[in-house]
């Protein structure tokens, strides 16, 4: 059964982002695969510049994830793969939203518009590096379409990863296949 997603707004971060994302991500459950407990402000601040950065220089980012009263959910974009292993340099999409915002069809509604601002940006395709366990954010990579492609196991946790890709033909839409 397809039901019909929310209302979602992306914009570029900005510098009061990093308090809002500081304070939506400090739910444990929302840390559960990166690192387990929340991230100090600087880490946010670093980050949203990072983001602004990217989006002047590429035309994509992480994007502020807004919901239908312009409150601040989550992120939800695109960036380079800078990691030494894995896909280097080929461009992961991720997302990240607040505890109370699970369930509604957020990420997926944001991940569909940044599948469409990064193809046209010219990106020819996209991996989403997964933790094996997080059963969530493979249900999105599902619902955008992407195969799985490699299991790996990262090399500083020791974690089972899944790395999940999809090609962005030019001129075509995506669409939410289930």
């Amino acid at each position: 059964m397809n039901r019909a997603l929310p209302v979602v707004r992306l914009r570029v971060p900005t510098d009061e982002d990093a308090i809002a994302w500081h304070r939506v991500f400090a739910h444990p459950d929302v840390m559960e695969f990166h690192g387990g407990r929340p991230a100090e402000l600087s880490a946010y601040e670093e980050l949203t510049a990072r983001q602004r950065r990217h989006d002047a220089e590429r035309g994509f980012c992480l994007w502020t994830m807004l919901d239908e009263n312009d409150q601040v959910i989550g992120f939800t974009g695109a960036q380079p793969w800078e990691r030494d292993w894995g896909p280097t340099g080929e461009i992961e999409i991720g997302w990240r939203l607040g505890r109370e915002h699970w369930g509604k069809g957020y990420v997926t509604a944001a991940a569909q518009m940044t599948l469409e601002r990064v193809r046209a940006a010219g990106v020819p395709g996209v991996v989403a590096m997964v933790d094996a366990r997080n059963e969530r954010s493979i249900a999105v990579t599902r619902r955008l379409g992407m195969r799985l492609a490699e299991v790996f196991t990262t090399p500083d946790a020791r974690q089972k990863g899944h790395c999940y890709r999809l090609d962005l033909p030019a001129g075509t839409q995506t669409s939410d296949p289930a």
